[in-house]
């Protein structure tokens, strides 16, 4: 409850007022009008995909995110429980009436340490780690007060065996190394996991159809336990509402694709800085469950920095492309496992009529 209390505190109060742009009434009738509507997109990353790659930390993820009206209904979310705990929490007393959007997410995510060709543990270094999960989240957007809430609900399973496999498998067709130590990873044969995190966004500034920047609050509790604050910004030819684009909410291989708005020709580069502090992280701190290497709270570095850029294209036929370079701060602050982590990644995604 205290933890509770302290995210609706936290995300409660706003740091910039946002001023009134002219698209919110026409974005509000284009969502109500076009229930119909739904994307789909796939996303994969991989630390290969930005220039002098290497093999280690947040090493790879995928996933696949359904978004649109009927996400909400679908039978394998998790949107019951969400709308559960969010009228539990009040978060549509906080946030007031506006209009809703919804997405399903389905996916996994690894890390590794920096030598994996080695099976034993490397006390310097981070553990393996992993995660399956699906995802659920749920958008209210204010157009007058060009404000956006959005809750996820995330549950999954650390430990599973399928993450390495799946490494060794793609890594074996192209010759690559094996990563032998996954048997050591946190949670090793399998832990139940969740996550619960509320976001507050808000437009600071917009130009025409050329610029755009916002910040975003944010909190989380769960396998990954923090409170954020970024800044965002968005720049080229722009014809979908600012509420749309949110990659300040992506926690590595957890994306936030754009909202099924409608079928536009655009393109822009992006980038963003964040700053955390970071609580808990079940991926190098373990859980519940005994794990070969597990980090205390006095060799963690709870202050990060993050930081992204990225270029979308999205055409008229409804495809979108996306390719983003993502990185922070080191979180371990001793051995050879106190480094900075980045990697790269790519989204295609499709919104169908």
């Amino acid at each position: 409850m205290l933890l509770s209390a302290g995210l609706l505190m936290f995300m409660g109060k706003s740091v910039v007022q946002a001023q009134q742009i002219e698209y919110p009434l026409l974005y509000t009738h284009s969502l109500e009008q076009n229930e119909s509507k739904s994307t789909w997109a796939f996303a994969f990353d991989n630390d290969i995909l930005v220039p002098g790659s290497r093999d280690q930390d947040y090493t790879y993820g995928m996933n696949i995110t359904y978004s649109g009206s009927q996400a909400g209904k679908h039978w394998a979310s998790l949107h019951n429980s969400l709308d559960w705990l969010n009228s539990k929490l009040d978060i549509d007393g906080l946030a007031q009436p506006g209009v809703s959007s919804y997405k399903i997410e389905y996916g996994l995510f690894g890390f590794t340490p920096e030598d994996i060709s080695i099976a034993t543990t490397n006390q310097d270094d981070r553990p393996y780690a992993s995660l399956v999960y699906v995802s659920s989240t749920r958008e209210s957007y204010q157009p007058l007060k060009n404000v956006s809430w959005q809750s996820t609900l995330t549950l999954g399973i650390m430990g599973l065996d399928i993450v390495g496999d799946l490494q060794n498998e793609v890594h074996s067709m192209f010759d690559g190394d094996q990563a032998r130590g996954w048997d050591n990873q946190i949670s090793n044969g399998g832990e139940l996991t969740a996550r619960y995190s509320l976001s507050r966004q808000s437009l600071i500034y917009k130009s025409g159809q050329g610029t755009e920047i916002k910040n975003t609050l944010q909190g989380s509790v769960g396998y990954i336990t923090e409170a954020s604050w970024s800044m965002s910004l968005r720049s080229g030819k722009i014809l979908s509402p600012w509420v749309s684009f949110n990659p300040e909410l992506t926690s590595y291989g957890e994306k936030s694709i754009p909202n099924t708005i409608s079928r536009v020709s655009e393109h822009y580069f992006w980038t963003g800085v964040s700053v955390k502090y970071r609580a808990y992280n079940a991926f190098l701190e373990g859980q519940f469950k005994d794990s070969a290497l597990t980090y205390d709270d006095n060799e963690i570095n709870r202050g990060i920095a993050e930081a992204w850029l990225g270029y979308t294209a999205a055409l008229s036929n409804g495809y979108s492309f996306t390719y983003s370079i993502r990185g922070h701060t080191s979180e371990i602050n001793r051995g050879i496992g106190d480094r900075s982590v980045i990697w790269g990644g790519i989204l295609i995604s499709r919104t169908i009529s």
